[in-house]
Parts: C-alpha cells; sequence; structure tokens
C-alpha cells in the first residue's frame, strides 16, 4: 500500500521533471508533439496486440482450455494502454514494455510466479476447502413482479 502511495506521488514528479528537461533541450511544442506521438503509436500497437491476444484466448477457449496467459496479457494490455495515455516519457517507456511482446513476456513471466490460478472446480490437495460448505440449495422462479410485466394497480 505504501509502495503504491509513493507511486502516485513520486512518478507525477518526475515526469514533470522529465518533460520540463526534454522541453529545454528541444522546445515545448517538439516536447508535446513526442508525446503526442508516442500515444499514437502505442495505441496502434496496443491495437494490434490486442487483436492478437483476443483471438488466441478465442482459440483456446474453442479448443476447451483456459486462456490463463491470455488473461494476464489481457491485463498487461490494458495497463500498458493506460500509461501510454497519460502524458509523459516514464509512463510511455513503462507503456511500452507492457505492450512489445518480448519484453511483455518477461514481466508476465516474473508477474506470474506470484500468481496461483484456479482451475474450475476449485483447490486441489489439503489446503482446499470443504466442498460443500457454501452451498445454497433451493428453487427459483421468476414472478410477475419480477419479469418486469406492468405492476401499476388495475382499477
Amino acid at each position: 500500500m505504501r509502495l503504491l502511495l509513493l507511486l502516485f506521488i513520486v512518478l507525477p514528479v518526475l515526469e514533470m521533471w522529465v518533460l520540463i528537461t526534454v522541453g529545454k533541450e528541444i522546445g515545448a511544442l517538439p516536447t508535446i508533439g513526442l508525446v503526442l506521438l508516442t500515444a499514437v503509436v502505442g495505441l496502434a500497437l496496443l491495437r494490434r496486440q490486442g487483436l492478437s491476444t483476443l483471438m488466441r484466448a478465442q482459440e483456446k477457449v474453442r479448443s476447451g482450455e483456459i486462456p490463463a496467459q491470455e488473461m494476464a496479457e489481457g491485463i498487461f494490455l490494458a495497463v500498458g494502454g493506460a500509461l501510454l495515455l497519460t502524458p509523459g516519457f516514464i509512463t510511455d517507456a513503462l507503456g511500452f514494455a507492457c505492450l512489445v511482446p518480448g519484453l511483455r513476456q518477461l514481466l508476465l513471466g516474473r508477474f506470474l510466479r506470484h500468481v496461483t490460478i484456479v482451475r474450475p472446480g476449485g483447490f486441489q490437495g489439503s489446503h482446499a476447502p470443504k466442498r460443500d460448505s457454501h452451498v445454497i440449495e433451493g428453487e427459483f422462479s421468476r414472478s410477475k413482479r419480477d419479469s418486469g410485466e406492468d405492476q401499476r394497480p388495475k382499477h
């Protein structure tokens, strides 16, 4: 939590410092142009990588597999896209790292080491919770009132 708070305080200050430094070197308009250019190039890359990941996920679902890798890649792509839309060169570098396939795979590998994927059907092994511990059985039917039919009183 403290790391996240620190990130939200330090990152914008660093971004402003880098933007001001670059602006002094090349001028304000070229700096703004570079920021816009990285956003446009990043969004094009996001679109291409996003569609590729979506197609692979759909193929896995069709074959009955769980698209866990593709779901994790989708998260990285979404974060990368958000970072690229945030003005600044540091966030652009982090965003591109999430979008470039080789770098994304490297980051994803490190990320997935800390994640446990649970398949449908629950946990396996000695730490598994009891199967029926939170099951509530019953019947369900929809009444006229629930179905959205006219509920005004009849005269």
